[in-house]
């Protein structure tokens, strides 16, 4: 349900009523700076902002003659004003009021957003504080490393996403700006004042300089940040996506009951919300190139640009909202296995074991060359042992990289029976969990 609402409130922020209500709330705003400069009267301004409104299917009527939707707006507008209305659009050109309003429906649009990203970095903390301590392997190229925890991972997850919460923040702000500048930027039919005031009453700042449009670097800081987001998300998604294998099998989405995972195959359940990100995560990226693109115009405006963001804005928006909700979603309902995390993490028969060992000899005056061979040649035997088809665990719970371990005549020379034993501990590795957490986290890191 919370999904659903979320996307049709950020559809609504860019529908076409959405649209034309921006465009209605700057030419709104222009007239009350015009008012407060003393270039309208009270009893004229009172009437425009009272009375102006728009109809979208006469809008539609009038454009197939005029071929030019702001002067259909304009035109829409009229029709529901007096006299007054030769006071509406004054000294502006159509971008004055279709950038400024777009900057509306960005800043509203981004607000939103954050608010989302917010949520996901709630439910990644919750879960990350669920399974601080359950123990899992570390994975480099795909192949077991070391322990680690879950809790470390879904750690790096919240950490890396309120990276990009940051990036959005800022790229709010960078975007809220508008331009009330005339048709070439320079103020001929309408002084700085005038920009400045509609902007205030708009929540907006005034563009420092612009020619006949804002300028696009501050469409494509926006995207860009989505695109981040969404680089961020997609590594999620395909985290689980691995854990899900059927090999790992460390951590599943939810199956609800009566849902089905193939029509052929009755026992599937795939990772399909995490699958479905990973696309939508690549949609967003895509919008990044035409975004930039955006940014070289001819002189001081051409309308290459205006298709372009006809489609990237409100798709970014939209989609990145409602993958936002699944991925959410996802992390909240995961289903985590910590005993075949368990199991997994003593696939390899101890290995993961195999720097600690490799640190001690040098406390022992070993080199590190011979005590890396020391080690490298017992962790080869038992990648052999396991090809042979040997239990990674024996009968007494000893691994076979420990029982290798412990034959070893020049390893025991340095090292014995109970130090090397000591290595084999998996507490050791998560001791320094709490600190990590305090440092992502924060102070307030424990729930």
């Amino acid at each position: 349900m919370v999904e659903r609402y979320s996307r049709e409130q950020m559809a609504q922020k860019w529908d076409t009523q959405a649209k034309y209500s921006a465009w209605l709330e700057v030419e709104k705003a222009a007239v009350k700076a015009w008012n407060k400069l003393g270039f309208i009267s009270d009893a004229d301004c009172e009437k425009i902002c009272k009375n102006a409104k728009f109809d979208v299917a006469r809008i539609d009527e009038i454009e197939k003659t005029t071929k030019h939707d702001v002067i259909a707006f304009l035109t829409s507008v009229s029709e529901s004003l007096g006299e007054e209305s030769r006071f509406v659009h004054y000294g502006m050109t159509s971008s004055d009021c279709i950038d400024t309003a777009v900057a509306l429906q960005i800043k509203s649009s981004m607000e939103l957003i954050i608010e989302d990203v917010k949520g996901l970095m709630s439910a990644i903390k919750t879960r990350a504080h669920e399974h601080k301590n359950t123990m899992m392997v570390g994975r480099s190229h795909g192949i077991h490393g070391e322990p680690i925890t879950f809790g470390l991972v879904l750690a790096v997850w919240y950490d890396e996403v309120a990276r990009a919460l940051k990036l959005l923040q800022d790229a709010k702000e960078v975007a809220a700006y508008g331009k009330l500048s005339g048709a070439m930027g320079n103020f001929a039919h309408a002084p700085l004042e005038f920009e400045e005031l509609t902007c205030e009453q708009l929540g907006l700042k005034p563009a420092p300089a612009s020619n006949q449009v804002i300028q696009r670097d501050r469409y494509a800081h926006v995207i860009s940040a989505i695109a981040v987001l969404a680089a961020t998300c997609e590594k999620i998604a395909v985290a689980v996506r691995h854990f899900q294998r059927t090999e790992v099998y460390e951590a599943e989405e939810y199956f609800s009951p009566g849902q089905k995972g193939s029509s052929a195959m009755p026992h599937k359940r795939n990772p399909v919300l995490s699958e479905n990100i990973t696309g939508l995560c690549r949609m967003l990226r895509s919008y990044v190139t035409p975004a930039l693109e955006n940014v070289a115009l001819w002189h001081e405006r051409d309308i290459s640009h205006s298709s372009v963001e006809r489609f990237i804005l409100p798709d970014a928006f939209i989609t990145a909202d409602f993958m936002l909700a699944r991925i959410t979603n996802l992390i909240a309902n995961l289903v985590v296995y910590p005993e075949n995390m368990m199991k997994n993490l003593n696939l390899t028969g101890g290995l993961v074991f195999s720097q600690r060992v490799l640190l001690q000899l040098p406390q022992r005056g070993i080199s590190r060359e011979d005590a890396y061979k020391i080690v490298q040649r017992n962790a080869m035997k038992v990648w052999a042992d396991l090809q042979e088809g040997k239990k990674a665990i024996n009968e007494n719970g000893e691994s076979l990289f420990l029982q290798n371990l412990l034959a070893d005549e020049e390893l025991r020379a340095s090292l014995g029976e109970a130090e090397i034993k000591e290595c084999f501990d998996y507490a050791y590795y998560a001791r320094h969990v709490d600190g990590i957490f305090k440092r992502v986290f924060g102070k307030q890191g424990e729930i």
